[in-house]
């Protein structure tokens, strides 16, 4: 029978491996949280939170300008993929914003850390899942932040299959008329939705050309090398000009040798004998 213990225990803040001041490359060790509490839970929607580990190392370690979560003038995060939630928990645990006690309570009763982030969790600015919203309230947020001459820029995280939502394009279209520098939306492009394969349900094999013409800055990385993500996004300007976005290329799954490529880990929560191999993938990675 494995032991699933308090997350504390098992990647302890302050221990000179892992701090809430320094934890850039911690990547296994976000996977290997993901993985736990997702088991502990009994809840799905792992393979969606496994592939954008590495995009939100990057943003919170070394990207985003964020010195308190209730700071009124800092960058502004959107995980509109909402359903990822818990890969934001764990990366929210691992920043020291909230405790080793209130990430275990992912999925339970009472608990406002639940599959989808809700706005009372410190660092979650909107509440998000209904999928095809999160553009949205980023673009108003950056708007927001041009109208009170603020310098604080706006980061949302989407999946390619939100792409195929109508109020995603009023959003890109509105962004890039008003030319909203400060924004920039990075795209998980895991190749896959909740029913297939998105080149199956909607497929866009030129999504490079469309949003570059509806005025956008459009950059494609490897979603899972750190390293190029923050070199991409250091170098953007979000001072004038037009709003940015990433085409992130990620395995769904990432680093579970039986999850990646499956749509049945969109949903499926894990067997004992699923986390202990998926543990060991994780291991050696």
């Amino acid at each position: 029978m494995l032991n699933i213990v308090s997350p504390q225990t098992i990647y302890p803040l302050g221990d000179g491996v892992i701090s809430s001041q320094s934890w850039f490359g911690s990547a296994r060790a976000m996977r290997e949280l993901i993985l736990k509490e997702s088991f502990r839970a009994h809840v799905g929607h792992i393979g969606s939170g496994l592939c954008i580990v590495e995009i939100l190392e990057a943003l919170f370690s070394k990207i985003m300008k964020i010195d308190s979560p209730s700071d009124q003038d800092r960058d502004r995060f959107i995980l509109s993929k909402g359903h990822a939630a818990l890969a934001l928990y764990v990366t929210l645990y691992f920043k020291g914003w909230i405790t080793a006690e209130q990430l275990s309570t992912f999925c339970g009763n009472g608990t406002t850390f639940g599959v989808h982030p809700e706005p009372q969790t410190p660092g979650v600015d909107f509440g998000t899942g209904s999928l095809g919203q999160g553009l949205s309230f980023a673009t108003g947020a950056a708007l927001a932040a041009r109208w009170q001459k603020s310098k604080r820029r706006v980061f949302t995280v989407m999946s390619d299959a939100e792409c195929n939502e109508g109020s995603t394009w009023e959003a890109v279209m509105f962004a890039g008329h008003h030319k909203l520098s400060n924004l920039c939306a990075i795209i998980d492009m895991n190749k896959q939705q909740a029913f297939g394969y998105t080149k199956d349900v909607i497929n866009i094999p030129n999504i490079k050309d469309v949003w570059n013409g509806f005025n956008w800055d459009v950059y494609e990385v490897d979603g899972h090398n750190i390293e190029q993500l923050v070199k991409t996004m250091s170098s953007l300007n979000f001072s004038e000009g037009r709003p940015h976005v990433l085409l992130a290329n990620t395995i769904f799954g990432k680093g579970v040798s039986f999850m990646e490529g499956q749509i049945k880990w969109h949903y499926s929560p894990l067997s004992e004998h699923d986390l202990a191999q998926a543990l060991i993938d994780v291991s050696k990675s």
